[in-house]
């Protein structure tokens, strides 16, 4: 598995604004520049983390971008799930599952193990950890 470029072009374009410290502004146009992510790419990813409520945006002179919460109330899941969607490991896993050897199948709980695992620790790693180094 792995997730998408735009997937880690929003952690990194999060991970940056939470470095800049509370309230802070930066024109998407400087984010794309220090984080090398194509500027065009860079919008549609603002868009999809403003519609998820992980940032604030704004036009004009005094313009720009910046969290929309406290770091600490942000984590890794929520940036790759308002990107990518819900993390699924394999088709099998899920309310949505579709598997044609249904319960028989002795790899399921497996798969379904790992993905929770996963989900668990993009939850529970959060921004305000790599301002302190803190993430593990």
């Amino acid at each position: 598995m792995q997730i998408t470029r735009q997937a880690d072009y929003a952690v990194r374009a999060v991970l940056y604004l939470t470095r800049l410290g509370p309230n802070q502004r930066a024109a998407t146009s400087h984010v794309a520049q220090e984080q090398h992510i194509p500027p065009s790419f860079l919008a549609k990813i603002i868009s999809q983390l403003s519609i998820a409520g992980l940032l604030h945006t704004s036009r004009g002179a005094r313009g720009g971008v910046a969290l929309a919460r406290d770091p600490a109330e942000i984590s890794l899941l929520d940036v790759v799930e308002a990107i990518d969607g819900p993390i699924r490991l394999n088709e099998c896993v899920g309310e949505d599952s579709t598997c044609t050897f249904g319960d028989n199948c002795p790899l399921n709980p497996l798969w379904c193990s790992a993905q929770e695992e996963l989900v668990t620790r993009l939850k529970t790693v959060t921004f305000d950890q790599f301002l302190n180094g803190r993430s593990k």
